[in-house]
């Protein structure tokens, strides 16, 4: 079994939205017994609250469910579970390698290294219109079917 984590600062924009796309391909690729998928967040601001509501609304107008996800902070813990660690952006990966055990041998990296898209990372929409969370989940499927790939690669 492999398992992915997909981390942003608050867990309830980005990486709730990489959660719920990947789990979706994960779904219809038949690997839901084969691939874990999870995501958190490396600030505890939002603990057990669901996804913001503009990215389950750009999520279900594809497709998406994004309702039964809560937000949880990044542990040193998930590097002993999980496989892929994917941050949205670089100031996540650097919080992460703050609490990466020295011990850890799984894929620590930008969620974009996935994609052949020209952007290295996810931008956070929390702040912005309606444009910036459409924006978001275009990445994140892009960089979702490249992880897949990757993935059943290992399988």
């Amino acid at each position: 079994m492999k398992k992915v984590l997909f981390v942003c600062l608050g867990n309830i924009c980005r990486s709730p939205t990489a959660h719920g796309v990947f789990q979706s391909l994960v779904d219809q690729n038949g690997l839901s017994e084969q691939i874990h998928v999870d995501s958190a967040g490396t600030a505890a601001y939002h603990v057990g609250n669901p996804p913001d509501s503009r990215s389950t609304e750009t999520a279900k107008k594809r497709g998406y469910d994004l309702t039964p996800l809560r937000a949880r902070q990044a542990i040193e813990e998930d590097f002993y579970e999980f496989d892929y660690i994917l941050a949205m952006d670089s100031s996540n990966l650097i919080n992460l390698k703050a609490i990466r055990p020295s011990d850890y041998d799984g894929h620590l990296s930008l969620f974009l290294d996935f994609t052949s898209m020209s952007e290295a990372e996810v931008p956070d929409p929390y702040y912005g219109g309606d444009a910036g969370f459409e924006h978001v989940l275009d990445l994140v499927e892009s960089a979702s079917q490249g992880l897949l790939e990757q993935i059943k690669k290992e399988l």
